[in-house]
């Protein structure tokens, strides 16, 4: 059964680089049409991550030295915004952001399998170029470079809904998408193996809760840095040890946590003035990944500590093929679970984002455009 589809929708315009009144709630969007090789996705949730507050106050610019989160109700002045996006290149406004979507296809593209509609789909945010989709030069990000799922419907490139069969509702599903796949690309490139110690930090958040999961799924030993009052919370994720970021003796602390005194993997996506500290405590042939700098992205390296050790030092950010498909198994299989914090209406983004930006939460918020159940009632 096809149920018709509306000719306009509500969903969300950035409007600029700036403050949360960049972000213009509207009611009459005409509803997308998928181009070729193209579906259209019924949004049942998008997640909420730090990278709507970086693309909407201009972050990702190389002018930007703050940390995530400073300015993001009223945005970052300093921003160059010709350089502020995932590409690297300056933004188009207006754009729906949302990297995070789970749904429903209802509208297939010229050469998409009509049989797709009605599936249930999570979608990676990724896209890449589909004459050469390993160069990650050519890389952009939904939400970002193209529109996103702050909106009741999205179009995507149908190579990137991936089809899961689960019980978990859509607002569950929508917390993995960026979060767990950057983790598990961050552990992936870490090379990260059973029996090896990762210490995380940011274990609270999005990124960090689905690094602890996945980081237990290979059978790694996991220290984990939060939070004082949300070290429960990651213990329950299965972390060997929670430590407090505030610890007066932080070095002392991780050290007496670690099973044989070294670490094997550091998965950062803090940053700040911990830097440092965080190499020191790898050892000789130790990997460092990182994919964020909440705390700030301009850290101190002593060049000795870095070639007398033998670290090796991996960014992770473009993804490559492969990585989602292993997410959604895992997922599938039960061998991660959603950390869903909180979920808000779409028509209060506003909200979602300040309270976002607190950091009093555990997990991932998600937005709601509409109740997933209502489409699958209507089938």
């Amino acid at each position: 059964m096809t149920v018709p589809l509306p000719a306009t929708m509500m969903g969300v315009h950035l409007t600029g680089i700036g403050g949360l009144d960049k972000l213009v709630i509207k009611k009459e969007l005409p509803v997308p049409a998928p181009s070729p090789d193209e579906v259209l996705i019924e949004v049942g949730a998008c997640g909420l991550n730090n990278t709507d507050i970086n693309t909407r106050t201009g972050w990702y610019s190389k002018s930007v030295t703050a940390e995530t989160g400073q300015g993001g109700s009223e945005g970052f002045s300093e921003s160059g915004g010709n350089d502020s996006t995932w590409g690297g290149s300056g933004p188009t406004f207006p754009r729906i952001q949302g990297a995070d979507v789970a749904g429903y296809i209802v509208a297939a593209g010229a050469g998409v399998d009509s049989a797709r509609v009605g599936e249930r789909v999570l979608v990676d945010p990724w896209l890449r170029d589909p004459g050469d989709p390993d160069d990650r030069r050519r890389a952009g990000y939904l939400g970002s470079e193209r529109d996103g799922g702050y909106a009741r419907y999205t179009t995507v490139p149908a190579s990137n809904a991936f089809g899961i069969d689960t019980g978990l509702t859509n607002a569950e599903l929508a917390t993995f998408p960026c979060s767990y796949s950057t983790g598990e690309y961050m552990l992936t490139r870490a090379r990260l193996r059973e029996g090896e110690t990762v210490l995380i930090t940011g274990a609270s958040g999005g990124v960090g809760s689905g690094l602890v999961q996945l980081a237990k799924a290979r059978n790694a030993k996991v220290i984990a840095l939060a939070g004082k009052d949300k070290l429960g919370a990651v213990r329950e994720l299965g972390a060997d040890a929670v430590i407090s970021r505030n610890e007066p003796d932080l070095a002392g602390a991780i050290t007496d946590a670690l099973p044989g005194g070294e670490v094997d993997v550091v998965a950062d996506i803090v940053g700040g003035e911990n830097f440092p500290l965080l190499l020191e405590l790898l050892a000789r042939g130790g990997r460092y990944v990182t994919s964020g700098a909440i705390a700030g992205p301009i850290v101190d390296l002593d060049l000795r500590t870095l070639y007398l050790k033998d670290l090796e030092l991996w960014g992770a950010t473009v993804m490559p093929r492969g990585i989602f498909k292993t997410l959604v198994a895992l997922i599938e299989q039960r061998k991660i679970r959603p950390l869903l914090a909180k979920t808000f209406a779409l028509e209060n983004i506003h909200a979602a984002q300040t309270e976002f930006l607190q950091k009093k939460h555990v997990g991932n918020f998600v937005v709601v455009p509409r109740d997933s159940s209502e489409y699958r009632s209507a089938r």
